[in-house]
């Protein structure tokens, strides 16, 4: 029995996605629950598993864009041979025997091309423009030849950078790729999640009246309190005391203390917000996600720094999931962390404000008279002017700044 992979739903603004990874090879066995694709949209990465062991047959090409609901692969149900090889030889032919029919049903015809792995779309191309599929360079999983490499091989080109053989001083066999070579460009498509920051960060500029405010803070006292706790922190909980729970909760303060910034545009209405869920903007390698901490009011320090670290490890894995992503009302951005001295950071639409960290700094401040040295880290503040104004953004980046600077605040709610 064949069971199919199709595309989920993964968000009603969500139509199509795109194959990232395939992790296993067409015509591989597959057990039940193992990671076989990683699929991207506007939003977020999703690994889609097996549903039940047997052999998978590969429908739809990596960097392909499919609709939700679309089948992208087949599995068919049967035992298959472990890791180890310690099934009996029955599941191992099983196994080959449903590789052959993949393979058969996969890469018919005959001559030259009866070895050639291609896709069905790819073989399809092939045969309309005359191209003998021998000739081309497969850049999909196992070699396999794809739609890209067709076309790119209809153009006279290649699907993937060429490589050149060279000989080193020492006399060995380097490959260079394309870029080695002195190409002056390369070009690939945007992932779904670029094209919607890039999206996302236009509309905020197009729709928004954006103004960005700075302060800076002086951060001894928390430095200092964290030195002193970080080891009982620890020991209680598991996780180290980072400087992202306080701003978190300095955030909140704020955000208390001026609604205004707790507020959104909705056509001609302005809707206030009464909770406090606060995004924290977390870089992965396919682009910038900001996962939402809700009820940061009612968390303490602890219970934030676990969220983050738990975002932070499914980002990596690329679990993030869309709902891990909406309702924020306000975010918290760290360019500090690549060094950052000062940004101008831009709103995540709908919401009203966006806070800036920055790295901290050792640098001489005039403290009673006196010129010493201080941690100091310049803060960001950018809103949505049309909402917000000048004295209520300064009012609130003072609130942080007070918050951070004596953190004995965020206690007592002083």
């Amino acid at each position: 029995m064949a069971h199919e992979i199709k595309i989920p739903s993964v968000g009603e603004s969500i139509s199509s996605a795109t194959i990232a990874t395939w992790n296993k090879k067409d015509g591989d066995g597959v057990k039940e629950g193992d990671q076989i694709v990683t699929i991207d949209t506007d939003k977020v990465s999703q690994d889609l598993e097996a549903p039940v062991e047997g052999i998978l047959h590969i429908k739809a090409e990596e960097g392909e864009e499919v609709e939700v609901g679309a089948v992208i692969a087949t599995i068919e149900e049967g035992q298959v041979a472990d890791s180890t090889g310690s099934d009996d030889s029955g599941a191992s032919e099983e196994k080959s025997s449903a590789s052959e029919e993949s393979a058969a049903s996969d890469e018919g015809g005959s001559g030259d091309e009866d070895h050639v792995r291609a896709t069905p779309v790819a073989r399809k191309i092939a045969e309309e423009k005359g191209i003998d599929l021998a000739d081309v360079e497969g850049s999909g999983a196992a070699g396999r030849v794809t739609k890209s490499d067709v076309l790119a091989a209809s153009e006279g080109g290649s699907s993937k950078p060429e490589l050149s053989v060279v000989e080193s001083n020492a006399g060995e066999t380097t490959s260079r790729s394309a870029a080695d070579q002195g190409e002056r460009t390369t070009r690939k498509k945007m992932t779904p999640l670029r094209r919607k920051i890039a999206n996302a960060l236009v509309s905020a500029q197009q729709n928004a009246a954006l103004l960005t405010t700075f302060n800076e803070c002086d951060m001894s006292e928390v430095m200092g309190l964290r030195k002193r706790i970080q080891d009982s922190f620890v020991a209680k909980h598991g996780m180290k005391l980072g400087f992202m729970s306080f701003f978190v909760k300095a955030v909140v303060e704020g955000l208390k203390s001026v609604p205004a910034i707790n507020a959104q545009i909705d056509g001609d209405e302005i809707v206030q917000n009464h909770y406090f869920d606060i995004g924290v903007a977390v870089g992965t390698e396919k682009g910038l996600i900001v996962p939402v901490i809700r009820d940061c009011d009612k968390k303490s320090f602890a219970e934030i720094e676990q969220d983050i670290a738990e975002y932070a490890k499914k980002a990596r894995e690329g679990k993030i999931k869309i709902d891990d992503l909406q309702g924020g009302v306000f975010t918290i951005s760290n360019g500090g962390i690549y060094g950052s001295m000062l940004s101008t950071p831009i709103l995540n639409p709908p919401q009203s404000g966006i806070l800036g960290m920055h790295n901290i700094q050792q640098r001489p401040m005039a403290v009673n008279g006196e010129v010493v040295i201080r941690p100091m880290m310049y803060l960001a503040l950018s809103y949505d002017h049309r909402i917000v104004d000048g004295k209520e953004a300064v009012t609130f980046l003072v609130r942080v700044k007070e918050c951070i600077e004596d953190p004995t605040r965020l206690l007592v709610g002083a």
